[in-house]
């Protein structure tokens, strides 16, 4: 039997062909127009005392970072001392031994509080044990707390390092916490969350660590 072929068939035949070899094309422009993966850079952990130092104080306010004292690590990732301070500001380099990054800054009358929290931690006790040894001695009096609203500046990033080239923190973002110890929301009117990003917040209400949390949106990296 003869078989015939309609102008119906060729049309369709055409159609279904151009609609298979648009889909390719497409597939293929798809591919091609994919962004390309974003390769993050690996901090240089392993800081000289000089570039410690140099990067620590960057957490701190600029006017005071010359003469701020500063405690870093040395070639053994020991806690030392890297320069002793003339002002009121403490420093804190980054910890080599822990992942990103992370320099902070704070008023020396948190510097009772702060360094007993370091001795817990170097006794092996737990984050949820020197919370509460700290909040009871600060209760009895045997931890002096600040008899005023002190400040700890946070500059940190899980991505963030500091370039030795152009000497400043790349991809970085503050945070800061004000301590008030045993503030409460009514001494204060802070609200006990944010009201939206970036807004100040009253933590730990009543308690010896009681702090005004400021954390700006995670889009506000900075190099400093």
């Amino acid at each position: 039997m003869k078989t015939t072929i309609t102008p119906y068939f060729i049309l369709a035949f055409l159609l279904i062909a151009l609609s298979c070899t648009t889909k390719k094309t497409s597939e293929k422009s798809e591919e091609v127009v994919a962004p390309p993966k974003v390769e993050v850079k690996v901090p240089q952990q392993k800081l000289t005392k000089e570039e410690q130092i140099a990067a620590a104080v960057m957490a701190a306010p600029e006017e005071v970072r010359m003469d701020a004292k500063v405690y870093g690590y040395d070639s053994d990732s020991l806690f030392v001392t890297l320069r002793e301070g003339t002002n009121d500001m403490i420093c804190i380099a980054d910890d080599p031994k822990k992942k990103g990054f992370e320099v902070v800054s704070y008023h020396k009358e948190l510097e009772p509080f702060m360094a007993r929290g370091r001795a817990l931690k170097e006794e092996g006790k737990s984050f949820g044990d020197r919370r509460a040894i700290r909040e009871e001695e600060a209760k009895s009096g045997k931890l002096k707390m600040p008899s005023k609203p002190a400040t700890l500046h946070i500059l940190q990033g899980a991505n963030a390092w500091y370039d030795t080239d152009s000497l400043k923190v790349r991809n970085a973002s503050y945070r800061y916490v004000v301590y008030i110890p045993f503030a409460t929301q009514a001494s204060t009117g802070l609200s006990l969350s944010p009201n939206a990003p970036g807004h100040p917040w009253l933590m730990f209400p009543g308690q010896a660590n009681a702090h005004i949390m400021i954390t700006p949106p995670e889009e506000e990296t900075t190099n400093q």
